[in-house]
């Protein structure tokens, strides 16, 4: 009955851990694998600085076509209604009334410039190089945040293959402790010698904790220059990553590499579009100091209640009696008197319905010396423009030889590290026979290990630092950033 019932709970337990192990390996085949290029996707649709670029380059968009569309006539309709007390001109009549009344108009107005010293066409030609620009300034920062995300990228390959390298240090630092507890039962090794093996073992654990928070932490730097939820989980993509060639580093000249990237960095291209905008701006501000025409017209109409019109006329004989040498003559005057009556709304509206054309020369005299001091601005502009862009190719050429020299400086490193993983190799396999017989203490083989343990962590930093200097010197030539 005892043994039945420890049966049916050691069962109990194998089942919930095979349920666990089940919803585990769930959860891992449902974790999303990202390459680098899905990551750059994603960081390009949901970057809040990316957006910000956009919305730049969309109002240099519109500020284009508000330039084109100044072209077009303007036109503009209006309308009024109000009252008047007291003495007040009717606006009908045009007369002066002492009376309550009520007026309501109607008005439309057009207008097309026909010279206005160029602005219009200046305008045009610098909002095509300012959308040029902004466009430049969002492929900018898109390089930066690609850049930033294929670092990121390689951070996490490079501290998975370090975890992956402590934890087979781990098993051999297990499978170690199994030879000493061998060496120690023969007599071979004191038994203190196992301490040594089981402080081995602890650091080793300290190594995968630590290569697991490294994990962790670049994994959260990715989610951060992507712009993803931290709580999203997914695993980047692991190639088989291959080292560039020798060949390839050392063909790579300044010369070669710094005219490919001021042909195709877009910051130098943002630079040229705002100094060919700069220079229009003299031209904008030396048109605004020229004559302008315009070509207007209009139509307009009105109404008034104290608007009256002829409802009746009546011929009226006046007699009157004029005396010449003292005779009397009768003369008879005729005149006619008029009635009035309400005007109509619409017939008000017809019969006050007017319109104008005409041409309009404004011509600047003096306006405070406002033009002259927006030229002169407009030049400094220009000086202003040509240093950024003598500035933004400094920057550029001293990146291009910071990466050449750092591509080249990583190579060695890597073929140093090489060398050195190679010698403490042949050394830890000497010393791992020697330990095997006895002729060694633990410490010494210990030594060994940890000699060989370090140079192969510097290999694997090595190796990715080269991979990614490899990269920068790449998206110089304006090649696409892939990890393959």
């Amino acid at each position: 009955m005892e043994f039945s019932k420890i049966t049916f709970l050691f069962g109990k337990k194998v089942l919930s851990a095979a349920l666990l192990l089940s919803v585990f390996s769930l959860s891992l085949s449902a974790q999303d694998t990202w390459s680098l290029q899905r990551c750059i996707e994603y960081a390009k649709d949901n970057s809040l600085i990316l957006k910000q670029a956009g919305y730049a380059i969309q109002n240099a968009a519109l500020l284009d076509k508000q330039n084109r569309l100044a072209r077009m006539p303007t036109i503009n309709g209006s309308s009024s209604v109000g009252f008047q007390f007291g003495l007040n001109v009717d606006p009908t009549t045009n007369t002066l009334r002492n009376q309550r009344i009520t007026f309501n108009s109607f008005g439309i107005n057009a207008s097309v410039p026909l010279y206005n010293g160029g602005i219009i066409n200046n305008s045009i030609r610098q909002g095509e190089y300012d959308v040029k620009a902004a466009q430049a300034d969002a492929a900018f920062a898109f390089n930066n945040i690609a850049l930033n995300i294929a670092n990121a990228y390689l951070q996490i390959l490079m501290a998975e293959e370090q975890l992956e390298n402590a934890q087979k240090r781990r098993e051999l630092s297990n499978h170690q402790l199994e030879q000493t507890d061998k060496l120690i039962r023969a007599g071979t090794l004191p038994e203190n010698d196992r301490l040594e093996v089981l402080a081995q073992i602890a650091r080793d654990e300290q190594l995968i904790i630590q290569s697991e928070n490294l994990i962790d932490i670049n994994y959260l730097n990715l989610k951060e220059f992507m712009q993803l939820d931290p709580d999203t989980e997914i695993k980047v993509e692991a190639p088989g990553l291959g080292l560039p060639s020798d060949i390839g580093v050392n063909r790579n000249s300044f010369s070669q590499v710094y005219g490919t990237a001021v042909g195709n960095q877009p910051q130098v291209l943002r630079d040229e579009m705002r100094l060919k905008s700069a220079e229009l701006s003299v031209d904008l501000a030396k048109g605004r100091m020229m004559p302008s025409l315009v070509l207007f017209g209009g139509m307009d109409t009105r109404w008034s209640s104290a608007g009256k019109r002829v409802t009746k006329v009546e011929t009226v004989r006046n007699e009157s009696i004029f005396y010449i040498n003292d005779m009397p003559v009768e003369v008879g005057i005729d005149r006619d008197e008029f009635t009035f009556g309400n005007n109509p709304y619409l017939d008000q509206l017809n019969e006050n319905f007017g319109q104008n054309i005409g041409v309009q020369l404004q011509v600047p005299i003096y306006n405070n010396g406002r033009n002259q001091i927006n030229t002169e601005r407009a030049k400094v502009g220009i000086l202003n423009a040509k240093v950024q862009s003598d500035l933004t190719k400094q920057q550029l050429k001293t990146d291009v030889q910071n990466a050449i020299a750092s591509v080249r400086a990583a190579q060695r490193t890597y073929a140093a590290a090489q060398k050195t993983v190679e010698a403490a190799s042949a050394s830890f396999k000497n010393s791992q026979k020697q330990y095997e017989l006895g002729a060694i203490n633990t410490f010494q083989f210990t030594t060994a290990r940890n000699t060989l343990d370090m140079a192969e962590v510097d290999l694997i930093v090595a190796k990715y630092d080269y991979i990614f200097r490899s990269k920068i010197i790449d998206f110089y030539l304006g090649k696409k950033l892939e990890i393959h």
